[in-house]
């Protein structure tokens, strides 16, 4: 199954753009979590339904994180885990948010509720290919 198609199953299962990230991630090592995306549930329709930053991005921040950050008292958090969050968003501001005005879901769907469903699967697929080539660039093997 390619990667549109399995993000369309996540969709078409109920989940929402940073959950089907972090799915995304842990199916990268053969992992689920289920308490994991609930939590990333918060984050849904730009930070619980409110429309504010995009799920996308923050769900881009959560999956490099993911692979980088601290998780455990013994675990060191990769050195580079900040420059390569703030590279992706900035690359995110300077692609995404430049072409729709912004970072909120508010700006990238224009109050149409069908610009859902025409530009959120190519987002997401756009922060999963970006946060794979930032993590590769950087040593980390996914």
């Amino acid at each position: 199954m390619d990667l549109f198609d399995r993000m369309l199953e996540l969709s078409n299962q109920g989940f929402y753009c940073a959950q089907i990230l972090m799915i995304l991630a842990l199916e990268l090592e053969g992992k689920e979590n289920p308490d994991m995306i609930r939590a990333m549930s918060g984050l849904n329709g730009g930070l619980g339904f409110t429309g504010q930053t995009c799920g996308a991005l923050t769900g881009g921040c959560c999956f490099l994180g993911y692979f980088m950050g601290k998780g455990e008292a013994e675990e060191m958090e990769d050195p580079n885990s900040s420059a390569v969050i703030g590279q992706f968003v900035e690359w995110f501001e300077e692609n995404i948010g430049k072409m729709y005005g912004g970072c909120s879901c508010q700006n990238i769907l224009e109050g149409n509720p069908m610009n859902k469903i025409q530009r959120c699967p190519q987002i997401v697929e756009e922060v999963f290919r970006k946060c794979i080539d930032l993590l590769q660039k950087n040593g980390v093997s996914v």
